[in-house]
């Protein structure tokens, strides 16, 4: 391998002549070994300090701070890593000390030498064009780094919401094919009242809605960026007008309402927004780990448990048991739910240690945030193909239970009161006889009435109003 050197404050380091990175990336690379992902991994992430690149330069070159020619080449360089092909040369651990600075640095460098080579120059001749002096002009890790996560998680949460919507509208599809089949509703894993199972899965559905609605609400938030902040939040090193400016570019780059913080020094040491999403990535792990559970519960047997649904089965579940098939989709569904609510706890630690003006933790909130939402979004994509597309019913088994339950009693409170059923309840199971025999023969309606009152599918729904018409 061929070396040219590069160096830095520190001194010296020999880079690979073939890298489009530098000295600093060179020095991350030394100095952060630690998960063995480097930051590439979330193109997300790549694909948005690209945008902040270019939107920096265009910025600058409004403003008359930077060349048109450099200013041309920058943004050339920065569409480039934007559609990917410089993804191999940004290797730095997603994982760093500096508060992001390697990242910074990782992009400014890739995206120098790369403008050096569209301006005819050689990688490393810095003296034309300089990672610090033109690519991160009038910037700051501090402003960069956290205006592209929240960019990036943006996107990201838009492939999840995508992913949450074909989910919904799964579930509602199973609520509407299921909704003429009767089974036992349960409390505390006991006997309750009738329901349909359409009306189970529809739940589903909305409760899983419900969530997407919160995270829409929450990226809301991330639109506001401190780009012009640099440093600390007093915007050193800029000329009035750029921290505008800049969001203005960013906004039309992206494709996103990016708009300036309204305290640079707030938004600076703030990390608020990440914690809020955070939240609700944990909420929806924990109400769509909650569905899974009731999947497995409701699919359990086939011969010894509720065996009310049929999960598609996916792969033999037993190395010794033969013919034994596991709920292996919504296990693993549940293993990512457990995964994403403890970088919840990840996410709250680092957001609370940040001190003063700065977050220097903020590559560990992205690392976990980064890996929630684009773990959720396979789950959710997992759980819908493999797993509840092909959920079929037991009819019969679901009727079957009904009619040997005494949950039915509830209904008969309101006529014969809650005394009366409650003994009828207690006889029946005691003698295993049904219910609506004895509600004849103890005389407290007849068979008629009793049949209506204490039919299934009347008891899935509130009953007509008492009101007269006119009343």
């Amino acid at each position: 391998m061929q070396f040219r050197t590069e160096k830095d404050s520190l001194g010296p380091r020999k880079v690979p002549q073939d890298a489009y990175y530098g000295v600093q990336t060179v020095r991350a690379l030394e100095n952060f070994q630690i998960t063995g992902i480097p930051f590439s991994h979330f193109t997300r992430l790549v694909q948005a300090v690209a945008c902040v690149k270019k939107a920096a330069a265009m910025a600058n070159r409004d403003l008359g701070l930077l060349d048109d020619a450099i200013c041309d080449a920058i943004v050339q360089a920065a569409r480039e890593v934007r559609e990917g092909h410089f993804d191999e040369h940004f290797p730095v651990d997603v994982i760093q000390g500096g508060a992001g600075t390697s990242v910074n640095m990782n992009a400014n460098e890739v995206i120098c030498n790369r403008a050096l080579e569209i301006m005819g120059h050689e990688r490393g001749e810095y003296q034309h064009i300089h990672p610090n002096n033109h690519v991160n002009l009038s910037q700051s890790t501090n402003d960069v780094y956290p205006t592209s996560l929240k960019i990036a998680l943006t996107w990201y949460c838009h492939d999840l919401l995508k992913e949450m919507d074909a989910l919904v509208a799964a579930f509602q599809a199973k609520g509407d094919e299921f909704a003429d089949i009767i089974k036992m509703g349960r409390t505390q894993l006991q006997d309750a009242v009738p329901m349909t199972l359409g009306q189970e899965f529809a739940a589903y559905g909305v409760t899983i809605g419900e969530d997407a609605v919160r995270l829409e609400e929450a990226v809301e938030h991330l639109r506001e960026s401190n780009m012009g902040a640099t440093a600390i939040g007093t915007g050193i090193n800029t000329v009035e007008g750029y921290a505008a400016a800049v969001c203005g570019k960013l906004a039309d780059i992206t494709g996103l309402d990016i708009v300036p913080a309204a305290n640079l020094i707030e938004a600076t040491s703030d990390t608020g927004v990440f914690v809020l999403v955070s939240g609700i990535l944990k909420r929806i792990s924990v109400k769509l780990s909650k569905v899974c559970n009731d999947l497995r519960l409701l699919s359990s047997g086939p011969y010894t448990g509720f065996n009310e649904i049929n999960l598609p089965p996916m792969q033999p579940g037993s190395s010794i048991m033969p013919g034994k098939v596991n709920p292996v989709i919504p296990e693993a569904v549940n293993q990512v739910c457990y995964q994403v609510i403890g970088n919840d706890v990840t996410v709250t630690l680092a957001a609370e240690a940040g001190q003063l003006e700065l977050n220097v933790f903020e590559p560990i909130i992205a690392f976990n945030l980064f890996q929630s939402v684009d773990m959720l979004a396979r789950a959710c994509f997992m759980l819908r193909k493999r797993c509840i597309d092909g959920i079929t019913a037991n009819k019969e088994r679901c009727e079957e239970m009904v009619h040997r339950s005494v949950g039915a009693v509830t209904a008969l409170a309101p006529y014969i009161g809650y005394e009366a059923a409650a003994a009828l309840a207690k006889e029946s199971a005691c003698n295993q006889r049904p219910l609506i025999d004895l509600v004849v023969e103890h005389g407290h309606m007849s068979r008629e009435d009793a049949e209506h009152v204490l039919d299934p599918l009347s008891m899935t729904r509130p009953k007509p109003s008492a009101k007269k018409g006119g009343e």
